[in-house]
């Protein structure tokens, strides 16, 4: 796991569109797993400013988000479809028919369950994602696998746990029917990508990243499964990173890394 500490929000966010975009102009025909969330609206907002700039394409870039809300119209103004129209598809030249999102308007769980086979099987038949983005919560959630989820778990209907769903009670009106389930990538599906990149923001999220990073491999905390990963990257800011136990060491061997590709050994 390579641990990058920036000092504000904004500088993780560039940080990540300097990744997204390495992958999108290496690749020919890239696949990105996107997340939602108020952490990646930052990272967005940069990738439609560089696409507008002449810097950036997404013609040839199909995409896979984690999750999406049960029992809630594609249209609806909180389904995570609108979030992702909102902040980056509709403004940028990728293919709307290249964009994946879970399917979970249905209530009937039967119909839930073969969707989230079909997305699973959806990804599987495209190569695989080449890199995912990830949040994190406040309870160590990645997508939605609340604390307990299987490591090697796919694409699935999931109970929200009530932290989660407090944590996105202000995105609904008073009264206003809220979730309480979604589909999901499952954690093996993730594990999958060949390349994944968590950002975290502000001090709500410091204890989660310290156990993520600093404590054990456990499905308490389902991030920390990332420790695993062959090329994870965690990108912080100095409020997310300020309970780590080793915060000096990463910012050591960040140090030595980029003098190492700068060609500087000494």
């Amino acid at each position: 796991m390579q641990v990058i500490i920036l000092p504000t929000p904004n500088d993780v966010a560039q940080y990540a569109a300097n990744s997204v975009v390495d992958v999108v102009t290496e690749n020919t025909n890239s696949i990105l797993g996107l997340a939602t969330g108020s952490t990646p609206i930052a990272l967005y907002d940069e990738l439609v400013s560089r696409c507008r700039a002449g810097l950036l394409s997404f013609k040839n870039t199909k995409t896979f988000n984690l999750d999406e809300y049960i029992g809630i119209s594609e249209c609806h103004e909180q389904s995570y479809r609108a979030f992702m129209n909102r902040h980056l598809f509709n403004l940028v030249d990728i293919n709307s028919a290249n964009t994946y999102v879970p399917l979970a308007d249905s209530l009937d769980p039967e119909v839930l369950a073969r969707n989230a086979k079909a997305y699973e099987s959806e990804i599987e038949r495209s190569g695989g994602i080449d890199l995912q983005i990830l949040g994190i919560g406040v309870n160590g959630h990645i997508g939605f696998n609340e604390p307990t989820s299987s490591f090697a778990s796919r694409t699935r209907i999931k109970t929200l746990s009530k932290s989660t769903v407090e944590a996105n009670k202000r995105f609904f009106t008073k009264g206003e029917f809220q979730p309480h389930l979604a589909i999901t990538m499952g954690i093996g599906t993730i594990l999958e990508s060949r390349a994944i990149l968590l950002m975290a923001t502000g001090k709500g999220k410091a204890q989660a990243v310290k156990d993520m990073i600093e404590g054990p491999l456990t499905s308490m905390c389902p991030a920390s499964v990332l420790q695993q990963h062959k090329k994870s990257i965690v990108i912080l800011d100095e409020e997310a990173a300020s309970l780590l136990s080793l915060k000096e060491y990463y910012l050591w061997c960040e140090e030595k890394r980029q003098q190492l590709h700068e060609g500087n050994l000494l």
